[in-house]
């Protein structure tokens, strides 16, 4: 648990420094920060999978629809904010809510402490993350201009392309997101 533990807290480190520590940050550079995010991944990946726990619930049919469903949502959400869709003129931060949610959905057919504490852990670091954005920056000003229908399709295709792509891999890796 505790290589897990370390992978979500270098992810919150790592993406929480421009704000927080900025001179560090600059010190560090894009590239410590990227190396440090993909170290923080591998640690997640690695973590999960040896980590050990309680298990309250496991995935249901249902459950699994509903996670397919805002999973769905969360990726339509991160290419509406590259496409600037209609959405993101009534939403700041998009890419983040549609990480939380990714977060939360995550949790509904995973039941143990080690889903708690991935994805639990950046679910939190998503919201913490949109409040300090927040109050370094308190001016918003949403996306203005025509959208294009043809952005939202494109978001919405892309959603779903990338939806269907990451259950097939996840269903490959053993974890069948489809069906009971």
């Amino acid at each position: 648990m505790v290589i897990l533990i370390l992978g979500v807290a270098l992810w919150w480190a790592a993406h929480l420094l421009k704000r927080v520590a900025p001179g560090l940050r600059a010190s560090i550079g894009r590239g410590g920060v990227a190396g440090a995010l993909l170290v923080s991944v591998v640690l997640m990946v690695i973590g999960y999978r040896m980590a050990d726990g309680p298990y309250w619930w496991g995935a249901t049919a249902p459950l699994k629809g509903i996670n397919n469903l805002l999973v769905l949502l969360a990726f339509y959400l991160y290419a509406a904010d590259g496409m600037k869709t209609r959405i993101t003129r009534h939403l700041r931060h998009p890419q983040l809510t549609g990480f939380a949610l990714w977060a939360f959905a995550h949790l509904l057919p995973n039941g143990d402490l080690p889903s708690f504490v991935l994805f639990g852990g950046l679910g939190i670091w998503a919201l913490v993350e949109m409040v300090v954005i927040n109050r370094a920056q308190p001016d918003w000003a949403p996306p203005a201009g025509p959208v294009p229908v043809r952005k939202e399709i494109m978001a919405a295709a892309g959603a779903v392309l990338v939806t269907l792509v990451v259950g097939l891999i996840h269903a490959w890796l053993g974890y069948n997101p489809f069906g009971g």
